[in-house]
């Protein structure tokens, strides 16, 4: 199994250097690099985009980005879309405003995927699909697949498509976050069948290396201790909007929102860091909840971690490319003792 595998490379990392005979100097550099894995969902607001490419250019970051495929279609044009069991016309998320609106999207997907930035599905239109079937899974991501191709002539600019589009759309996006995090046997197999190599849907009790199954490899949020009493939250923007404020917006304790969250996520970055190295995966959205109290701690968070001597901040194709290579350098280790 890959965190098995995974794990025999932490342990071959780490077995030859016993803590009490080695300096934290020599521990440092023998020890596997920490990755930091960052993504975001919906990919919709053109500010954020901006200022999430800005945010990597300065850090060194690489992103992943789960797009909502509705923010390619106008109000105009959305009743093109039926997403199971719900109306013709219908997203959870909305539509883009205007075509303009969508040609500044693609323009930036296209430019972040040159600056080393994943693209990834985040489906389309938002909705809960725990009970959809493996049909109506592969439904929605046919759905996703034709409307990012045929964006650009969609949004009435066919002559500004970059040439290879068209085989990014089709074949390149191997990577799939399910809204509300609703994942479950049909889904996987729907991934599988539609190409798709990793999957970001699920939540661990700590920060956890990724899982091999269906084909699939399984990438976790996790569980980490937030907060004066240290009681665990899901490693995400959302979920901390929602325990410090119910989920309703409070701009005045914005600031106070924003040391917290630092806080958890300096606190999770330095347990692996100077432990196993297991990678630290954040989920954000598209949203500044509380002020951009979340937005703001992510900034000085990876404007502090990114620099650092064996820290890596990844995409999630990046985390499991070189996680796999881990893996078949200890195999290629083992095999000579």
């Amino acid at each position: 199994m890959f965190r098995s595998s995974l794990s025999t490379v932490l342990a071959l990392s780490f077995a030859s250097f016993p803590a009490l005979a080695q300096s934290p100097r020599d521990l440092a550099e023998n020890a596997p690099e920490q990755l930091v894995v960052v993504s975001f969902d919906g990919a919709h607001d053109n500010r954020l985009w901006t200022q999430s490419r800005e945010m990597a250019k300065r850090t060194g970051a690489h992103f992943t980005y789960f797009l909502s495929c509705t923010f390619l279609m106008t109000k105009e044009n959305r009743k093109s879309y039926q997403a199971p069991h719900h109306q013709r016309g219908r997203s959870n998320v909305g539509f883009a405003p205007d075509n303009k609106d969508v040609i500044t999207r693609l323009e930036h997907i296209w430019q972040a995927r040159a600056e080393g930035h994943d693209i990834g599905s985040h489906a389309c239109g938002h909705f809960d699909g725990s009970k959809w079937s493996t049909d109506e899974w592969k439904q929605e991501f046919d759905f996703f697949r034709n409307t990012l191709r045929d964006a650009w002539q969609n949004a009435g600019v066919p002559e500004r498509e970059p040439v290879e589009w068209r085989n990014f759309a089709e074949k390149d996006i191997i990577g799939f976050r399910a809204p509300y995090l609703a994942a479950g046997s049909p889904l996987n197999a729907a991934l599988r069948d539609f190409g798709f190599r990793y999957d970001a849907s699920q939540v661990s009790k700590g920060p956890a290396l990724p899982t091999e199954s269906d084909g699939l490899v399984h990438f976790s949020l996790p569980l980490i201790p937030e907060g004066p009493s240290a009681k665990p939250v899901i490693g995400m923007d959302y979920n901390l909007f929602v325990r410090h404020s119910l989920g309703i917006e409070d701009k005045k304790r914005s600031a106070a929102f924003e040391e917290r969250a630092l806080s958890a996520f300096r606190a999770a970055f330095e347990k692996q860091y100077s432990g196993d190295r297991i990678p630290l995966q954040l989920g954000f959205h598209f949203v500044e909840m509380n002020g951009g109290a979340y937005w703001r701690a992510l900034d000085r968070f990876l404007t502090e971690v990114c620099p650092r001597p064996g820290v890596a901040c990844v995409s999630q194709r990046e985390a499991m490319d070189l996680l796999a290579k881990r893996t078949k350098a200890a195999k290629a280790a083992s095999e000579t003792l």
